[in-house]
């Protein structure tokens, strides 16, 4: 095996698909906890500067769909090499993605900083509104190579079966956000005088910034993954029209995915004022919990299908992915219930200024969570395979007909009809991909179902 990867081509398979997938699970939601403890932070600002950080924070969520595909395509293609016992082929991906990751990186850093306050004008945002989200903008774009290169990171040791390093280093730089949110947004009182939303997007640059240093320490050491691949290389052809080809699709589907969602901000802005893109804003980071928890596990499964499939055990991936099935709709249960009878108790432990529209919008998504896990599971089982194509194409299909739908129903409803549009959607996309996958397995003998 290639220096440092685990095998899981042999042996158990339960155990070691849940060791994988935990500390992706706990990554993620270490992700999520540094909007949230901006959010929380800010929120004692106002609703005002909430909306601000929320606007933001749509747009860097769009611009790190890009950032997605040179993790998928990470993990997917080292997996897959590492499986079919290829170890210069592994480092050789390896040090591809970095460089594509770098390149996109720099260029929408700089569409980003320099045209902030164009790009922010499409939420129609109050003057004061929009001027805290423009400095907040500039600041934390600055920041992009260095949470691109961690995503990359990620999806190396993702690739490679140590996906419990990501969570350390991760876990670090939101320690350091959550001691260096209250410090400079509120300052201390006769040293220094805080500095607001603007504080806020410090402390995250400074934190994404340690994260990245703890990385590039890391894969330095003597004992570095892939024999400390290079970072930056001469790119080949062949591997990157294979990277593209696999990160491609799954970027396109989380662009997609966030434009949607970024459009009805507006939609949610025009119905509902500045509390309606708080909402949904705030709401979509408490639904993370479900969604982050189903990533982990379709990540892990992912990484486990790649080596497996390469090496032509198709049968383990299979019975990983029923495993994986099992886990995630028993929990799905659970957050549906949450969601439907305590939403607005959970929504106003972040925002208690929207608790009712809060509750609602948990009430609502609360409907879609198991659909919802359904669909990313498969996704990570289709990715194992190298199969990217056909989740992004039903995410696009259902995403898109959102807007339509929330169009209509905001007619209806008003703000509420937003938030049933998204659910609906997500429960299609729960039925659908899964019927794709099993029907697909059908009709190939390379996949197809064990008896």
């Amino acid at each position: 095996m290639p220096t440092g990867a685990k095998d899981f081509t042999r042996g158990a398979i339960f155990e070691p698909l849940v060791r994988l997938a935990l500390p992706i699970m706990a990554t993620s939601f270490v992700q999520m906890a540094y909007s949230l403890t901006d959010m929380a932070w800010v929120g004692r600002l106002g609703s005002e500067s909430v909306a601000a950080v929320g606007s933001v924070g749509m747009l860097v969520w769009l611009t790190s769909s890009f950032a997605v595909l040179s993790k998928i395509a990470s993990e997917v293609s080292i997996g897959q090499a590492i499986g079919a016992r290829k170890r210069r082929e592994a480092m050789a991906y390896a040090s591809h993605t970095t460089t594509i990751s770098l390149m996109m990186a720099l260029i929408l850093a700089a569409i980003l900083y320099l045209g902030a306050g164009f790009i922010l004008s499409f939420f129609k945002l109050s003057p004061q509104i929009q001027d805290h989200a423009v400095g907040y903008l500039q600041t934390v774009s600055t920041a992009i190579p260095f949470s691109f290169l961690v995503y990359n990171f990620m999806g190396i040791y993702n690739g490679v079966g140590r996906s419990n390093i990501p969570f350390y280093l991760v876990a670090s730089g939101l320690v350091c956000n959550m001691l260096l949110d209250p410090l400079l947004i509120f300052g201390i009182h006769g040293v220094f005088e805080g500095m607001g939303v603007k504080g806020a997007a410090i402390a995250t640059w400074m934190a994404q910034g340690f994260v990245f240093l703890l990385f590039v320490y890391r894969l330095r050491r003597n004992d570095g993954i892939l024999n400390r691949f290079p970072f930056l290389i001469r790119l080949r052809g062949s591997l990157t029209l294979r990277v593209l080809r696999l990160g491609f699709p799954v970027a396109m589907m989380t662009l997609f995915f966030a434009s949607i969602n970024t459009y009805l901000a507006r939609v949610a802005s025009v119905h509902g004022g500045h509390l309606g893109i708080t909402t949904q804003t705030a709401g979509g980071q408490i639904e993370g919990i479900t969604w982050n928890t189903s990533q982990g596990f379709s990540t892990a499964l992912g990484a486990f299908t790649a080596q497996n499939f390469a090496a032509g055990k198709v049968s383990r991936s299979w019975m990983a992915y029923r495993y994986t099935l099992g886990i995630m709709l028993s929990l799905g249960v659970f957050v549906t219930v949450a969601f439907l009878f305590f939403g607005d108790r959970i929504f106003g432990v972040i925002i208690p200024e929207a608790t009712g529209a809060g509750g609602d919008y948990l009430f609502v998504m609360g409907f879609s969570q198991v659909f919802m896990m359904l669909e990313l599971t498969t996704q990570g089982m289709f990715n194992g395979m190298g199969r990217t194509l056909p989740p992004a194409i039903v995410s696009i299909v259902f995403n898109f007909a959102r807007i339509p739908l929330a169009l209509l129903f905001a007619a209806w409803l008003g703000i509420t009809g937003v938030w049933w549009a998204i659910s609906a959607s997500s429960i299609l996309k729960g039925i659908v991909l899964p019927l794709w996958l099993v029907r697909s397995s059908r009709r190939s003998n390379e996949w197809s179902i064990p008896e």
